[in-house]
């Protein structure tokens, strides 16, 4: 099985989400409209403007986790820097 560490972004409110998953297609469905509840729910719409795939899920929670830690917001904010995501 394959996880997905990803990145979501709203244009409209200028925020950024850091996530995994095994099914990308349906957790962003679940982000942009079946969830009823939680952070991604006032910032619709979202777009998927990162991702890397693991083969563990620990891999992938490690990296989520570490995305979402200051050196890990540096990271995106240089990924944004050029161009490659945002």
């Amino acid at each position: 099985m394959e996880y997905i560490v990803y990145i979501l972004f709203s244009e409209k409110h200028n925020k950024t989400y850091i996530g995994y998953t095994s099914s990308l297609i349906e957790r962003f469905k679940s982000h942009n409209e079946l969830a009823t509840k939680g952070y991604t729910l006032k910032f619709r719409p979202w777009k998927v403007v990162y991702l890397e795939v693991y083969t563990s899920k620990s891999e992938a929670i490690n990296r989520e986790k570490w995305l979402k830690t200051g050196n890990g917001r540096t990271f995106i904010k240089n990924l944004k820097s050029n161009n490659f995501i945002l």
